[in-house]
């Protein structure tokens, strides 16, 4: 028996983008509360390590409907390293989350919060930019604004993981605290990159179809 997508391919696509941006938004949400309510670590965790799961679903979905569809809204290359882009913040904030219950952390530090709440707002401002990749022509320019606050707030996050690396050989941390919180504020300064990354290819999207 035939069986029809009652969704239109082009609202497909725009669609499962938006949803993987979202995720980001929620998972950087996670984040923040993790920083700010340092407890029931594991269950906190676990629930980063869901919504990470989840990301990577929408993100095969993605690529199952790029292979099936001959046309595409937007250039398919495109929308394949958005996608990656996208999937690729989610992944190093779960990193970080892990490694705080891995390497037993017992609190977190300022700078650690400030970092999550940088990511936070990159976490917003690309669920609003991609929610706008639905339109055409001119309307498509109202994503560069995001795009320009996103790379602002990844200087930021440079600026903070910088001090916080100098809090580490200054403040009287242990050789093992230093490796460990060397790591995590690794992966959150990755994960603020990666957002960048995704605004570039925002960007490179409005410049081509707008």
């Amino acid at each position: 028996m035939l069986r029809l997508n009652i969704i239109p391919r082009e609202r497909r696509f725009f669609d499962l983008l938006h949803r993987s941006a979202s995720n980001i938004h929620a998972v950087a949400q996670k984040l923040v509360d993790l920083m700010e309510n340092y407890r029931d670590v594991e269950h906190k965790v676990r629930e980063i390590k869901a919504l990470e799961e989840a990301g990577d679903e929408i993100i095969h979905e993605i690529m199952k409907s790029l292979h099936r569809t001959f046309v595409t809204p937007i250039d398919r290359e495109d929308i394949a390293l958005l996608a990656e882009r996208l999937d690729d913040v989610v992944d190093s904030i779960e990193e970080a989350a892990r490694n705080m219950w891995e390497y037993q952390i017992e609190k977190p530090t300022n700078k650690a919060w400030e970092m999550a709440q940088i990511i936070l707002m990159q976490g917003k401002a690309l669920e609003e930019a991609v929610t706008l990749l639905r339109y055409r022509g001119s309307r498509l320019n109202d994503i560069l604004p995001y795009t320009v606050e996103l790379n602002r707030l990844e200087n930021e996050a440079d600026q903070v993981t910088s001090r916080a690396i100098g809090e580490l050989f200054n403040n009287g941390y242990t050789p093992i605290e230093v490796i460990k919180w060397k790591e995590i504020y690794f992966a959150l300064e990755t994960a603020a990159d990666k957002c960048e990354d995704a605004a570039n290819v925002l960007e490179a999207i409005v410049l081509k179809n707008s």
